[in-house]
């Protein structure tokens, strides 16, 4: 069940990971905070939502959130990119990233720790 998110919890999420979201990131956040994301070869993969505690399901649902899963990633990750974040996961250990300065994705293969570019429509 998709749950809207505020413009105000996105704007804390992206204070708290020291860059902005590309805009079609936050539209996607803004209508459904998370949810699966397409990806064609590489998915499916579970967007993090960011952080909402405006009542006890929407703390539940989202408190795996992109600020946490990120803080997660950059003590437990060794070949994760300085200053990247973390907007998404695929279950097996690959995870998705915004390198800093960049709007386009890419893919953090955890066995080989190579980076590849990935074609993401956030909607």
């Amino acid at each position: 069940m998709a749950f809207p998110v505020d413009e105000e919890r996105i704007d804390a999420a992206e204070r708290a990971l020291g860059r902005p979201l590309p805009t079609a990131l936050r539209k996607r956040l803004r209508r459904d905070n998370g949810g699966d994301l397409d990806l064609g070869e590489h998915g499916p993969w579970q967007l993090h939502p960011v952080w909402d505690d405006g009542d006890r399901r929407r703390a539940a649902r989202t408190a795996g959130h992109v600020v946490r899963e990120t803080e997660a990633a950059r003590e437990a990750v060794p070949d994760l990119p300085e200053g990247a974040v973390v907007v998404a996961a695929d279950g097996s250990g690959d995870l998705l990233l915004l390198l800093p300065d960049e709007d386009e994705p890419c893919r953090l293969d955890h066995e080989t720790g190579e980076l590849e570019s990935v074609a993401t429509d956030w909607a």
